[in-house]
């Protein structure tokens, strides 16, 4: 049959894979030494028997993902510890009960049955190797599917391409490889193996929820009576009113895009004296703003405060917006500005990127501008952003 003739060849590109692993040790180094590749999942899901239960339990995840301001993803480490749950939930998923064989079952019977008495591979290390690692499932355009048709497997290849290789699995258990690309993935359910960029960072939406001064829940900030410091001055408060991505930075396959939003400004500045000016440091602002695949384009709404105590004596303040691809650390040495007697003083400060991100923009924002253009939409690069002052 087709797929016995699939599973032959899956384990034998396994012990191909293996066999690289021991010999080579350039593949021994960094932190994600991994004896599968992304292929080799997408693979093996595209043999499990997939049903409504399965569908279901993706479903819920990559919907809790969203909810939570992560794109529509389902990581290896909750599919084996909390079937349903999505990045940013603390606690198993709400319906675990409701999955009487969840995927991670499914998926693990597949695992001891591909590698049974092989050597090379030893299938429980192999699955405490996937259950830890950052391997997920991304659904794009689920939002889209409320059926329960078997979805095409495929995966990142890595490389900006545009098609991939896909599998899919037949009633009769045979899988059939097809051409796989963005608009077959808005016209039925996709699921694409990639690795996950952002569950160790809080979202937008999270960090709403924790932190009242960025809205309460998530919801809108709205001006109120005119703010006063910790020092008896008057202020007002610089909110991210909304952002429009106007185009997409990764390859589909890669899922939607991740910005980092960092802002950093001397707040409350009330000095009086040149001695007073060694009181203040400046505080920054960073945040991550998913913006999913189907957001490109759309304005939508964060409401996010930038610098929460905004004075006449700010002379500037530092921003930038970079688009997460990885690589090294490094940091952009940037200064924000504050006035006294007619005079500019400068803070230098350092604000943390890596070396493969996209750097949106960078620059200063002036109170000139910031005042001028409150409300207004400003363009930055490839993204538009609404920026006011409350």
């Amino acid at each position: 049959m087709k797929r016995t003739l699939f599973l032959g060849c899956l384990c034998g590109i396994f012990l191909a894979a293996c066999e690289r692993l021991d010999n080579d040790r350039t593949l021994h180094t960094g932190e994600n030494e991994y004896i599968f590749t992304l292929e080799d999942i997408a693979q093996l899901l595209a043999v499990v028997p997939v049903g409504d239960s399965q569908v279901d339990e993706v479903r819920d995840a990559v919907s809790a993902s969203s909810d939570n301001g992560y794109d529509t993803e389902y990581t290896m480490k909750q599919l084996f510890l909390t079937p349903g749950a999505g990045v940013g939930s603390e606690e198993a998923g709400t319906r675990v009960e409701a999955y009487p064989v969840p995927l991670r079952d499914l998926l693990s019977e597949q695992v001891r049955r591909t590698f049974a008495g092989t050597r090379a591979i030893d299938p429980e290390a192999f699955l405490d190797q996937l259950s830890s690692s950052d391997v997920q499932i991304y659904w794009p355009y689920s939002e889209l599917f409320d059926d329960y048709r078997t979805p095409v497997v495929t995966f990142d290849p890595g490389d900006n391409s545009v098609r991939n290789i896909g599998y899919l699995r037949r009633e009769d258990g045979t899988v059939e490889e097809l051409v796989v690309d963005e608009e077959m993935a808005r016209e039925r359910p996709v699921w694409v193996i990639n690795r996950n960029a952002d569950a160790e960072y809080k979202s937008l939406e999270m960090r709403r929820r924790e932190d009242p001064d960025w809205g309460q829940g998530g919801g809108f900030i709205t001006p109120g009576t005119r703010g006063t410091s910790s020092r008896g001055n008057y202020f007002q408060t610089l909110v991210l009113r909304s952002f429009q991505a106007n185009r997409q930075f990764d390859s589909w396959f890669a899922g939607g895009s991740e910005f980092f939003v960092k802002c950093a400004a001397v707040e409350d500045f009330t000095a009086s004296t040149e001695a007073e000016l060694k009181l203040y440091s400046p505080s920054v602002t960073d945040f991550l703003v998913v913006v999913k695949r189907n957001q490109v384009g759309k304005p939508v709404d964060f409401n996010a405060v930038l610098v929460s105590e905004w004075t006449g004596m700010l002379d500037n303040c530092a921003f930038m917006m970079v688009e997460d691809d990885g690589g090294s650390l490094t940091s952009w040495k940037c200064s924000a500005m504050v006035k006294y007697n007619s005079k500019s003083y400068g803070f230098e400060i350092e604000l943390p990127l890596h070396t493969r991100d996209d750097i949106v923009w960078r620059g200063a924002l002036t109170r000139t501008y910031v005042e001028r253009n409150s409300g207004a939409v400003g363009h930055f690069g490839d993204v538009d952003l609404i920026l006011e002052l409350i």
